[in-house]
């Protein structure tokens, strides 16, 4: 992911500073005041302290570190969509369901189970259906800051399949395709489109659902997620001119998607 970002933002005449292999905190305290704008890449549960220390240094191209945390606590972002009406699992007790840590990201713990949960963990009903993401990126608030609403409109970027697997109870991210469609685009799209909303998410993000009876939102990930390693390789736009303009608050234009790929978590792409 930081590989595609870095030839995006060189194509387009930037330099580009990347840590080091030290203190991951402590290099962007030193290299964000030199900067002109900042990126972070990082697990959701690190993702909003990274930002806070970054965002008062420099010009936060991402999620802002609020937002990002509200997204990192999955209890509390299900309550969140559910008072504005976006279906998410129900929460689920006494029978199979699954379990997985309230803050997390990539399946990893999350398992399908009659067990009830750990303090630090959720136990939602278990949806058949399309395992789905979408690609998106938010532009930047505009005025005061608000938590749910995040200025013009999200810009699509992909809708792309999700290879999950389960075996042996436990549920693992293989990757996917990317661009794909569905007989329920236009309704997939809109559901995440209002999630980021809510949610306050700025920049890059990638909501998570499942298509089943209704869409349902599984997961929200302010952040770069491994879908952009094969969206980058059908896109003719850069992504790093459009997080620049997202930054900026301004509208995207429609992203022009060529061909299919399958993409695997360690950012390897193949034709689909």
């Amino acid at each position: 992911m930081a590989g595609v970002l870095e030839r995006s933002f060189t194509a387009i005449g930037h330099e580009v500073i990347r840590p080091g292999p030290g203190d991951f905190l402590e290099e962007i305290r030193l290299l964000a005041p030199n900067c002109d704008a900042g990126l972070v890449i990082a697990p959701d549960d690190l993702l909003p302290e990274f930002t806070r220390v970054m965002e008062r240094a420099t010009h936060n191209l991402g999620c802002g570190s609020t937002n990002a945390a509200l997204c990192a606590n999955k209890r509390l972002t299900a309550r969140i969509l559910t008072s504005h009406s976006i279906p998410v699992p129900p929460e689920a007790t006494g029978e199979v369901h699954v379990l997985k840590p309230a803050r997390g990201c990539g399946a990893r713990g999350v398992r399908l189970t009659d067990a009830a949960p750990a303090e630090d963990e959720i136990a939602q009903a278990f949806i058949p259906g399309d395992h789905l993401s979408v690609s998106l990126i938010g532009s930047r608030v505009v005025g005061e800051a608000c938590l749910y609403y995040s200025g013009n409109p999200p810009g699509i970027l992909a809708l792309n399949r999700q290879d999950i697997v389960l075996r042996d109870g436990k549920f693992s991210y293989l990757g996917g395709w990317t661009p794909v469609d569905h007989p329920r685009r236009e309704e997939i799209v809109d559901v995440a489109r209002r999630a980021v909303t809510v949610m306050g998410c700025q920049g890059y993000a990638g909501v998570d659902v499942v298509v089943g009876d209704r869409i349902y939102v599984v997961d929200i990930n302010p952040r770069i997620t491994t879908s952009l390693v094969g969206i980058s390789h059908c896109m003719e736009e850069e992504i790093a001119d459009l997080l620049i303009k997202a930054s900026k608050g301004e509208t995207l234009p429609p992203v022009h998607l060529h061909g299919q790929v399958r993409f695997s978590t360690f950012g390897r792409v193949v034709p689909a």
